[in-house]
């Protein structure tokens, strides 16, 4: 079945248009309350990022669910992690998080965990899609689902945050800058650093409904670069608006990425004897990363784009480490998702543990040049079918022999074609990466004639 609403990771889009309406996202709440409800147990956890319209679409999703016989849990702003967390603490049916990521404000979306805390399958969204053409049939009055509100989520989800690393470590003589995005983790992140010994010193921790992602956060650590150099800290860790992603900043205001503080979790688990198994990277993921580890002797092997894609395949082979560039990075022996809090804290942990800087821990890992030019599109591009696009693949493949990568990818959340190239000199990569989507736009611009 081919999916009209489900992407990557949920459903997301601009607000006030479809699937983002008050209607819509009722009629969703019902229709995942018909195929969650047959699991024995019937609640429903729900939580949200900041942006002003989780208010409305949390209760859009209430009535839907509510409507399908669910009773509901609330839990407020909350990280996507910790929904999933609390979902299987609280052994409710699901989970659901609305949030649109790091995506601006006027954006926003729904995503599910299944009672086990782990993202829904495919075929579980193709169920709820397809009841979505259906009529919304209530159930009888008297099993109408009620709603409640958990008033201590956010002490629950610091502690399990502190767990995850051992008692015995302390963050103490650390001084850390904290970026929330004004998101998420505006009120969790700084308290548990802390709590845990460090001195710390936040950004993005003022969220009003519209400055989610705004300048601040994961994805623009310029402004976390400033406060690091200025506060001579030791680093710097930024979260994106939901908390499920998480990018790092040595003293020296560098950013090192999700491959790189994966790098750090891994080595310090074989350090330790607790990696059981292998990696689970990207089809993005640097080539760098690849080598790395294999001279550490560690498996690694490639996904899909999408850290449910990575938690398929490391469910798969028994494995539990593994991320993406982009700093979702899954720690499966301390949590069902990506987690940018937990993430954190096994980096930091490693660095206590060998004793390194950040700069130092990341400069063991060698990153190739890589480039990416997202080509926007007006509807599906056939890449497999395009002789202009194939032409151009071809010749950039050739140009980089056995040193290099290319990538040609539609975005899950955006309408995207995505152009990646990595090699081993930056000018060559940049060179082939802008002819690649000159010949991407122009098929998609003969496309449309």
């Amino acid at each position: 079945m081919s999916r009209k609403y489900f992407g990557t990771d949920g459903i997301r889009g601009r607000v006030g248009q479809v699937p983002m309406t008050v209607d819509f996202i009722m009629k969703l709440g019902w229709a995942a309350g018909k195929v969650l409800s047959q699991s024995s147990r019937g609640q429903v956890v729900i939580g949200k990022d900041t942006r002003i319209s989780g208010y409305m679409f949390e209760s859009a999703l209430e009535a839907g669910l509510a409507a399908a016989g669910l009773d509901v849990l609330l839990l407020g702003p909350m990280p996507t992690p910790a929904i999933a967390y609390i979902t299987q603490s609280q052994r409710a049916s699901a989970g659901i998080v609305i949030s649109a990521s790091h995506n601006p404000y006027h954006d926003d979306g729904v995503k599910f965990f299944n009672a086990d805390g782990f993202k829904l399958p495919d075929s579980v969204e193709e169920e709820i899609e397809a009841l979505l053409d259906q009529e919304l049939a209530m159930v009888e009055p008297e099993q109408i689902g009620k709603a409640t509100r958990m008033e201590d989520a956010k002490g629950r989800y610091i502690e399990f945050c502190k767990s995850s690393i051992a008692f015995t470590r302390s963050l103490r003589g650390m001084k850390l800058v904290i970026d929330c995005a004004n998101g998420a983790t505006y009120h969790i992140a700084p308290t548990v650093f802390r709590e845990l010994g460090a001195e710390v010193i936040e950004l993005g921790t003022s969220p009003n409904g519209m400055n989610i992602n705004q300048d601040v956060g994961a994805l623009y650590p310029e402004n976390m670069r400033a406060h690091v150099l200025e506060n001579q800290a030791d680093l710097g860790i930024a979260f994106d608006g939901d908390g499920d992603r998480v990018m790092m900043m040595d003293a020296r205001g560098d950013v090192q990425n999700g491959d790189q503080l994966l790098y750090i979790i891994a080595k310090n688990k074989l350090v330790n004897g607790e990696l059981d198994g292998g990696v689970v990277g990207t089809l993005m993921t640097n080539l760098g990363f690849e080598h790395a580890l294999r001279a550490q002797n560690i498996p690694f092997e490639r996904a899909a784009v999408g850290d449910r894609y990575v938690l398929e395949k490391l469910v798969e082979h028994g494995w539990y480490l593994g991320g993406e560039s982009s700093g979702h990075l899954i720690c499966l022996d301390k949590t069902t998702t990506g987690d940018g809090i937990i993430a954190a804290l096994q980096v930091l942990d490693g660095l206590v543990n060998s004793g390194q800087t950040l700069t130092e821990a990341c400069s063991e890992m060698e990153i190739y040049p890589q480039t990416m030019i997202n080509v926007p599109i007006s509807q599906t591009l056939d890449l497999e079918n395009s002789a202009l696009i194939q032409d151009a693949l071809k010749s950039a493949e050739s140009a980089l022999g056995d040193s290099g990568r290319v990538l040609l990818r539609p975005s899950g959340t955006e309408p995207l074609i995505r152009v990646m190239v990595e090699g081993q000199e930056q000018a060559e990569v940049e060179k082939i990466a802008a002819i690649l989507a000159e010949a991407v736009k122009e098929a998609a611009q003969n496309q449309g004639k």
